[in-house]
């Protein structure tokens, strides 16, 4: 090869393979080697074709030097018959002066441009034919040499070098890929799991729209949840319209009948498949879309819908199907369980509102009630008496019941909401909480209450007032004690709240009242933690929450 290869062309071919070589697009290396080829042989036309995976036909065919009107006059690409199957029954190069004077040319077709001298050589990748190169009508109407099929030769091995790292490299990229969306599929899982049971049914709905718009670079993602025959818009994430949630029929709604079927569907019309109008589902100019029901223990909770690639290219694939399921399965698993907590909290709240609804209703009839029964039966017999004097007697008894009722009225007042944690705050309305238990209950109570300059939240003044509250009353109605200490305070941003006695020690409600779970379910919702432990002796009741101040000015009783 190196006699027929003078130092020029030698030159050439080393520039054309560092050239191959530096391309990673396999589509780049093709048009560059047709173009090599042309310029090393002075060929007027050149083609490229590929074989199929049996090795037996054409299954691509490149060309260059063929204009866009040729190509539609001559129709239907070869298939590899002729002088080109030559080269693939026979994989070696093979140079012709009259391509039509072979005798297994087959002719051209109508509209073919005239072509005589032929140059073909096969391009190997490992060991294994790939394709031919073809090149045809040498400039000047001389025949192809030596050097030009040598150089060709050449350059079909800088080529199957350049294909096939560029093969390699298309290979480990779509593995890194792949190996990124799983990574991606399993840090979106493992957040989900994380937020089971921990979180408010409004952060896992959201943190689920998220999550998986991320996973299969959507558009935009909604989570539908079923509320008896309905599905309700409850979350979305991307391209979504601020608006009113809303609602779909699940009988009658493509989208229902999903839900109902437990089956993931592709659609690649949004409008036309769901029989909808995007802008219904508040997603405008949506076109395709990804539905993933949400089935937790073989029911089926909602139905999580993706929309539209963020690359714009087609519909959702296999792999975002299969990414979106397996994700699905563990947010289903949250929403679950999210639910449950909210059904717990509201049962909670009820029964909360229940036993608040008993105890005043208790405390009316027991002490207010037969209060003014007895004033009542005072009066009436007053009204019996003639003697001006007793008729006194009786009336300064009367007025005296009547005080002592209106105090009784005042206390409960105070015990619904007092006044002064409205007007000056949860310091003063504490004072007067702790001054009143100690009276009415002989009880020795000494605080240590250290608040910040400025007012707290109101929710949260309402939070800590009522847990001191009701530990003061557990502590005076089944503790037995003698001593109670109550400390609050602010330290590294969270308010914490103790009330210890030395009675004989509880650790749960001991009345079967709401009490302590009352108490647990405030610092709940105010997002804080509340820890009971009885022993001997006493019991310790300590809450932790965060701290959160008022919008107005500073605390100044």
């Amino acid at each position: 090869m190196e006699r027929v290869l003078d130092h020029e062309r030698l030159e050439r071919l080393l520039d054309a393979g560092r050239g191959l070589l530096s391309d990673l697009d396999v589509g780049l290396i093709l048009d560059r080697l047709l173009e090599l080829a042309r310029e090393l042989t002075g060929a007027r036309y050149a083609a490229l074709g590929i074989l199929d995976e049996r090795r037996t036909e054409l299954e691509q065919f490149l060309t260059v030097g063929v204009d866009q009107d040729t190509h539609r006059a001559i129709g239907d690409l070869p298939r590899g018959r002729g002088i080109l199957g030559v080269l693939i029954e026979e994989p070696q190069p093979l140079r012709l002066h009259d391509v039509g004077a072979h005798p297994k040319s087959y002719g051209f077709p109508p509209g073919h441009p005239e072509m005589r001298t032929f140059l073909g050589v096969p391009v190997t990748i490992r060991g294994e034919a790939w394709g031919n190169l073809y090149l045809t009508e040498k400039e000047g109407g001389e025949d192809f040499d030596e050097a030009d099929e040598a150089s060709v030769i050449v350059l079909a091995d800088w080529a199957a070098i350049a294909i096939e790292n560029a093969r390699l490299y298309e290979a480990v990229n779509a593995r890194r890929k792949e190996l990124e969306r799983a990574v991606r599929g399993f840090e979106a899982t493992a957040a989900i799991a994380r937020a089971v049971g921990a979180e408010e049914l409004h952060r896992v709905l959201e943190l689920i729209v998220k999550r998986g718009r991320a996973l299969v670079e959507a558009r935009s993602v909604l989570i539908l949840l079923r509320e008896g025959d309905e599905l309700r818009v409850a979350s979305g994430a991307g391209h979504v319209m601020d608006r009113d949630p809303v609602r779909l029929p699940v009988g009658g709604s493509f989208v229902g009948d999903a839900l109902e079927r437990q089956r993931t569907l592709v659609v690649a019309d949004v409008e036309r498949e769901l029989a909808l109008q995007p802008e219904q589902l508040g997603v405008p100019d949506a076109s395709t879309a990804l539905l993933v029901p949400l089935v937790f223990r073989g029911r089926a909770l909602g139905v999580l819908m993706a929309f539209d690639r963020l690359s714009g290219e087609g519909s959702f694939t296999r792999e975002d199907e299969q990414l979106l399921q397996a994700f699905a399965a563990s947010a289903a698993t949250a929403v679950a369980n999210a639910q449950s907590v909210e059904a717990d909290r509201l049962r909670h709240s009820l029964r909360a509102a229940d036993e608040e609804r008993r105890r005043w209703a208790r405390e009316l009839h027991d002490e207010t009630l037969q209060g003014l029964g007895g004033l009542k039966v005072l009066l009436n017999g007053a009204s019996r008496r003639d003697d001006p004097e007793q008729m006194r007697a009786a009336l300064a008894e009367a007025a005296e019941h009547v005080a002592r009722e209106i105090d009784n009225l005042r206390a409960i007042i105070t015990e619904l909401r007092p006044a002064a944690l409205d007007d000056l705050g949860l310091g003063p309305a504490l004072s007067t909480l702790l001054q009143r238990t100690a009276s009415a209950h002989g009880l020795d109570v000494r605080s240590a209450v250290e608040l910040p300059g400025r007012r707290l939240s109101p929710e949260l003044e309402t939070v800590v007032y009522r847990v001191v509250q009701e530990a003061l009353n557990n502590v005076a109605k089944h503790a037995r004690a003698s001593v109670v200490n109550v400390e609050v305070g602010v330290a590294d941003e969270r308010l914490r709240v103790g009330v210890v006695d030395d009675g004989v020690g509880v650790s749960d409600e001991p009345t079967g009242g709401f009490g302590l779970v009352g108490m647990r379910e405030r610092v709940a919702l105010a997002g804080g933690e509340l820890d009971v432990v009885g022993g001997e002796p006493g019991t310790v009741v300590r809450a932790t929450l965060p701290v959160a101040y008022a919008d107005y000015g500073s605390l100044t009783p």
